[in-house]
């Protein structure tokens, strides 16, 4: 009896499958389907801009950079994320074992899912390169400015496999189990129907949200430059990625290191893990030659030219604070003030010099 009401009460709290995916616009030679996934990507690189581009604004760059910026780094992420899915995930592409029954058409589908977030960063990053050295821009100064927008825009992103009913987890128990169609491709074989399933994009989705605060918060409190903000984001997102990784029950390539088997993301997660961390604190202990200037050298506005030799913000503070900036400021007011005192408190010539008197009891000699 206590088994019966536990599982009605999980089945009444349980996430319900969608019942929506999209729709269609009808169009005079058909119509154009506008899928949920593809809504949910846009709305996540929208807010990512927006929020990317008030962190750019504040950090003393000019916004019109980020468009210029995301004009190459939207498209590549796009592209890496892509590929990374189907070379990890090949089998639905080229066939078990690359045997070439599989489905070459399927590759340019993005709105059917399949966009891995590592290619997305790789190309994404290379893009973002471009941009910035078109705009004149750091590269890191950039990345440090989008690294919470690029969180926020993968969780509202996750939104997208709900909508799809894919990537969800094992069967579970607990009252959030997410229900699937039984009548969904993607629903797993050998599972009653009414199974629930974690629902892993809302676990990511919650994770994220709470990783851009803490980035938020840490930023304001630290004011991470160089790149540090960025690596500290890979470092927390892997972190949640890999046990999240570890629930899913997809189809996945299956590594084997050191005799333990596990998916090729969670492997993945793992060493950039690894790596984001060592940068992280490599970076921090050299944090002394971090700059606050946004602009590359000889590429910002005349005024924001670091004239005392050492690093300097927009604003006009120095990466401690505010201390430096002043003694720089007051040695620039310095200068000014003495240029003109030079000029007018110059020695006039000896030819101007006032005569003296003539003595004629010391016959011309003077005292």
């Amino acid at each position: 009896m206590a088994l019966t009401f536990v599982a009605g009460v999980s089945a009444t709290m349980a996430i319900p499958s969608p019942v929506w995916s999209g729709f269609d616009i009808p169009l005079p030679w058909g119509t154009l389907r506008i899928h949920a996934y593809a809504l949910c990507i846009l709305a996540g690189i929208v807010v990512a801009l927006w929020l990317t581009a008030r962190r750019w604004k504040a950090r003393g760059g000019n916004t019109d950079a980020i468009w210029d910026i995301a004009i190459w780094a939207i498209p590549a992420g796009i592209i890496g994320g892509r590929l990374y899915h189907v070379f990890t995930s090949p089998d639905r592409y080229f066939g078990p074992g690359y045997n070439g029954t599989g489905d070459l058409s399927a590759i340019p589908r993005i709105w059917e899912g399949g966009l891995g977030i590592w290619g997305a960063v790789v190309l994404g990053a290379a893009g973002a390169w471009i941009g910035c050295r078109r705009a004149g821009v750091r590269l890191t100064a950039f990345m440090d400015a989008a690294a919470p927008g690029l969180l926020l825009a993968q969780a509202i992103g996750r939104w997208g496999n709900y909508f799809n009913q894919e990537l969800f987890g094992g069967p579970t128990t607990l009252p959030w189990g997410l229900e699937v169609d039984p009548g969904s491709p993607n629903f797993p074989a050998g599972y009653a129907p009414g199974t629930l399933f974690h629902p892993t994009f809302l676990y990511e989705m919650v994770w994220n949200v709470v990783g851009v605060i803490i980035l938020l918060l840490l930023d304001r409190r630290f004011r991470f430059r160089g790149g540090r903000l960025f690596w500290l984001y890979a470092v927390y997102y892997t972190l949640g990625r890999v046990w999240i990784e570890a629930l899913r029950i997809d189809d996945a390539q299956m590594i084997t290191i050191a005799g333990v088997t596990a998916r090729l993301n969670v492997w993945t997660s793992i060493l950039v893990f690894v790596g984001a961390l060592v940068v992280l604190v490599a970076l921090t202990l050299r944090r002394s030659r971090e700059s606050d200037i946004v602009w590359l050298p000889g590429r910002g506005p005349a005024n924001e030219v670091d004239v005392s030799g050492g690093d300097q913000s927009a604003d006009g503070t120095g990466p401690d604070g505010g201390a430096e900036a002043e003694g720089g400021a007051e040695a620039d007011e310095g200068v000014e003030a003495d240029a003109p005192s030079a000029l007018t408190d110059a020695p006039k010539p000896l030819t101007d010099a006032p005569k003296p008197a003539k003595d004629p009891s010391h016959h011309g000699r003077a005292d």
